[in-house]
């Protein structure tokens, strides 16, 4: 569906015309994109919540199987707003020239979502590519097993014969390309969700005082419990540690700020000579310019990569396709004054990028074109 032929359809809704196979094709939009709209549509706030609230009653009502979803109302409530927008565009474009990159479609071939993929580097260099590996056995390394699940997870498992006589472990180093995604147990039963363009370092068993690991780009830790041997996180020049919890990392390092939210439990973060501790929706961000800083924490927005969503919220575009480049595996090009733009909504992650850019671009204040693999934004 275009965003004309949306609008089209919104306005058919609103004035009950609209049948309801095509009341139903409108919800298929209502747990994506709220549209954060141009300043000169928030004097319209109170109507269009107003709109928002008597078109939820009438799909409701109509449709008979609707169920309210995330921010729904203030989704309808900015559509309302657009429609009201759009029909002022359209009167002074009969007393304007007509913008050329207005009816730019967002693709002629579409980019298709990222996957499960990685690959597994051994202390000794060799590269195996679980995508590839079959199912089982995929090495052994003294008294480890390391095995490829049915699910596609990747389990370290600790001979228990040998539990108590360990040799010295080895390192392994995990990573996901762009447009991959991937999931390990490690020796010590602590699961580990890593996104795209990630990687983690860790032994092939744990062995010292503290259970160490490594970590570039983002990554979902469910701590296994052990206070006898805490277990650390280190990134950037930070450090995270842990006794048993959950929590998100994210540490790209074309970010200009790296962040760890905290699901439950507590965490101790450090950097440099600074420590600070984490309480369970809370959110700690850190650069060197600003060095820690703790807030409280957008939880679902932090781990819907993990449940397979993009959420963002008040996100410059520059931001935005930073994200998707890495899981779409693309490069990203600028056209126009794109600052001081910013954007919210929600969308699955699995669709094609094709899904993402035109609910962004229902916005009306933003265009893309897709060449190969190189998405251009333009103004």
């Amino acid at each position: 569906m275009t965003r004309e032929q949306y609008l089209l359809l919104y306005e058919k809704f609103l004035v009950g015309e609209a049948t309801s196979e095509e009341a139903k094709s409108l919800l298929l939009y209502q747990d994506e994109f709220e549209l954060q709209l141009p300043t000169a549509a928030e004097n319209l706030d109170k109507a269009n919540i107003k709109t928002g609230k008597r078109l939820l009653n009438k799909l409701n009502s109509r449709t008979g199987y609707l169920k309210p979803r995330f921010h729904l109302l203030k989704w309808l409530s900015a559509a309302a707003a657009i429609l009201l927008i759009v029909a002022g565009s359209m009167f002074l474009k009969t007393k304007s020239p007509v913008n050329k990159q207005t009816n730019i479609p967002v693709a002629k071939r579409d980019i298709g979502p990222g996957s499960n993929k990685a690959t597994l580097t051994l202390d000794d260099g060799k590269v195996i590519s679980l995508n590839d590996a079959a199912n089982g056995t995929i090495t052994r390394q003294g008294n480890i097993t390391v095995k490829k699940k049915n699910d596609g997870m990747l389990e370290y498992v600790v001979s228990q014969t040998a539990a108590g006589n360990m040799q010295k472990p080895s390192f392994n180093t995990i990573t996901t390309p762009r447009g991959g995604e991937y999931q390990l147990v490690l020796p010590d039963g602590t699961k580990v969700w890593l996104n795209a363009a990630s990687s983690l370092k860790f032994p092939s068993a744990f062995t010292g005082k503290n259970r160490d690991v490594k970590l570039t780009g983002e990554a979902y830790f469910e701590v296994a419990k052990n206070k006898e041997r805490p277990f650390r996180v280190k990134f950037n020049n930070s450090e995270i540690e842990v006794l048993g919890t959950h929590f998100d990392v994210k540490a790209y390092k074309d970010d200009e700020e790296a962040r760890a939210t905290l699901l439950e439990g507590s965490i101790k973060i450090t950097k440099n000579n600074e420590q600070r501790i984490l309480l369970p929706g809370q959110q700690a961000t850190e650069s060197d310019k600003k060095g820690l800083k703790i807030s409280a924490a957008n939880i679902e927005e932090a781990v819907a990569w993990k449940n397979g969503f993009f959420i963002f919220h008040d996100l410059d575009i520059q931001s935005i396709m930073r994200t998707a480049a890495r899981w779409y595996d693309i490069d990203v090009n600028y056209q126009g004054n794109l600052t001081n733009k910013q954007f919210g909504g929600r969308i699955s992650k699995y669709k094609n990028i094709s899904g993402l850019l035109k609910n962004l671009e229902l916005t009306g204040t933003i265009h893309f074109t897709i060449e190969g693999r190189r998405v251009t934004v333009i103004e």
